[in-house]
């Protein structure tokens, strides 16, 4: 059974231009598949409020020539008219959702940040607001595209996962154990959504 739907929002319901590579090289940051803002926040103090200067001023740039992915607000449409709750749970800030959110006022139950909590691959980036909604993480469904998204669905047991059209360079994160389903779009988001919820 799911309850509700948690969705990521860069590269899954956003279409963020935004080469977070680049931003790594400035700063100085691995390629270790660990967020940026998990490596600012152990940063020394003088160099820790410049990276997140420069982050912002990046995601601020990925809400102005950014734009909602097709299919983004039919498939929450879509679960909405079922009374789905959805909840955007994102490592953002939420001065960037707000940006998003201004222009595209997506219906969702709840919005969870980096400044509410943990971040994803931290299953309590899920928790948090699946606490908050009083509902289990098995009666919970994620939909994201990265690593981070399924690292952090799996350690919260969640069970169901979709990816929408992960990268190449993400699947050497995947935890090895870990099941998913893989769509090539949103669209394909909402038919299996809808195969699941017809289980019910």
């Amino acid at each position: 059974m799911i309850r509700a739907v948690l969705f990521d929002m860069d590269g899954t319901l956003w279409d963020n231009p935004v080469r977070w590579d680049e931003l790594r090289r400035e700063l100085g940051l691995p390629p270790d598949g660990l967020p940026i803002y998990w490596h600012i926040q152990r940063m020394p103090p003088e160099g820790r409020e410049r990276a997140e200067a420069r982050l912002r001023e990046r995601e601020a740039e990925g809400v102005r020539s950014g734009h909602l992915k097709p299919g983004a607000l039919e498939l929450l449409s879509f679960l909405r008219e079922r009374r789905i709750p959805c909840v955007l749970v994102t490592n953002n800030s939420r001065e960037s959702v707000q940006g998003v959110l201004r222009n595209h006022p997506l219906p969702f139950d709840l919005v969870w940040t980096r400044e509410d909590g943990a971040l994803k691959p931290d299953p309590e980036a899920f928790l948090g607001p699946l606490r908050r909604l009083e509902i289990p993480p098995k009666e919970a469904a994620v939909v994201g595209d990265s690593h981070l998204d399924l690292q952090a669905a799996h350690a919260a047991g969640i069970t169901t996962v979709i990816l929408v059209a992960p990268r190449d360079w993400m699947r050497p994160f995947f935890p090895k154990e870990a099941r998913f389903f893989e769509v090539p779009d949103l669209w394909g988001a909402r038919n299996l959504l809808f195969q699941l919820l017809s289980l019910r």
